[in-house]
């Protein structure tokens, strides 16, 4: 039986998941979706849609999708709902979990690693944060949570764009881009959005591919091996990015964010041993602090590239596919958390090189 794929769903209050949610449940768009909702989320569904006085608190709807809330445990719901579409109870194709209200939807993303029963049933898609341009910028100054669910996104969708003013909306995708460079960020009205557009990211494969906004690698060219300013200040630290002069006043104060992101790119091979060694321990000390790391290395002793990422403590590598002929075989690797010292880091993975 091939993995259900799951995406988690996130975001701040009033950024749209109720509306995304809604849609989902309703509307013809052909999948059958089960969604799995957490019923203490401070705006949930359930008043609308859920009946709460049935024994299961599955719901069929209409247009073949299912609509369930947490009752104890994430893990106990996902396999009921994968007993009952084993045994041709429940039809569905793919899984929402929606985390109103949840600080950090880390924990249900290791439920997919660790538990080995779900992760032989369910695959995890990706993690989608919700946005509201609207009321973003003070829920991110005011609300770890928010930074934390930024950190978090393989794709981050940014509703109510049309109620600022656009220099508004770049500048907040410009201060997101700094907390997380390897979220695509697409501003969308959720009455629209393409349903096909939400599912079948990948955001959580180990793929080959280590989407960093390109603009944000470009910050430190030309770039030569001992120079790692990849365009990330210190707090209150003064920028003179030739970017952030045009947006005037007013824009600096966000590098303030304790969620942050860093880059390091190395032309030399790592030492598996070493890197090993090194990542264990900052993942031993840091890794409740470490949201999402992703990294395409070159590793000694193989011919392949070796993928590795990680939520928290938790991080797995894989073989990629061989160093294309001619492909300059070099290390990327990006880390989102908060306050991570970046000096350990870098200066900690200079030292895994061979």
């Amino acid at each position: 039986m091939s993995l259900i794929p799951v995406t988690i769903l996130t975001g701040f209050l009033g950024s749209g998941k109720t509306t995304l949610l809604k849609r989902i449940l309703t509307e013809a768009h052909g999948q059958k979706i089960a969604v799995i909702e957490n019923e203490f989320g401070e705006e949930n569904i359930d008043n609308d849609i859920l009946v709460n006085d049935t024994q299961e608190n599955i719901i069929q709807m209409n247009n073949g999708c299912i609509c369930c809330s947490i009752r104890e445990d994430l893990r106990e719901t996902l396999q009921l709902l994968a007993a009952k579409k084993r045994k041709g109870l429940l039809d569905f194709d793919r899984v929402v979990i929606e985390t109103t209200g949840l600080a950090d939807p880390g924990p249900v993303a290791q439920t997919f690693f660790m538990d080995e029963e779900i992760a032989e049933q369910f695959l995890l898609d990706s993690i989608l944060t919700l946005v509201d341009a609207k009321h973003a910028p003070q829920q991110l100054n005011d609300r770890q949570e928010a930074r934390r669910q930024i950190g978090f996104a393989d794709q981050i969708f940014i509703s109510k764009t049309d109620l600022v003013a656009e220099g508004e909306v770049q500048a907040l995708m410009h201060r997101l881009t700094h907390m997380n460079p390897r979220a695509p960020q697409k501003a969308v009205h959720f009455g629209e959005v393409a349903i096909a557009d939400v599912f079948d990211l990948r955001g959580f494969n180990l793929n080959a591919k280590l989407d960093i906004d390109p603009d944000f690698l470009k910050a430190d060219e030309p770039h030569d091996h001992d120079h790692h300013d990849h365009h990330d200040h210190a707090p209150g630290e003064h920028c003179d990015h030739p970017s952030h002069a045009a947006e005037g006043p007013g824009h600096h104060h966000h590098h303030d964010d304790d969620v942050k992101s860093f880059v390091f790119r190395s032309d030399k091979a790592f030492s598996p041993a070493k890197l090993e060694d090194f990542l264990g321990a900052v993942v031993n000390i840091y890794g409740p602090r470490m949201l999402r790391y992703k990294g395409v290395l070159n590793m000694e002793g193989t011919e392949r590239k070796v993928i590795f990422q990680g939520v928290h403590q938790l991080m797995g590598s894989d073989l990629g596919p061989a160093w294309a002929e001619g492909e300059a075989k070099n290390s990327k690797m990006v880390f989102i958390g908060i306050d991570l010292p970046k000096d350990i880091f870098l200066q900690g993975l200079e030292q895994c090189l061979v």
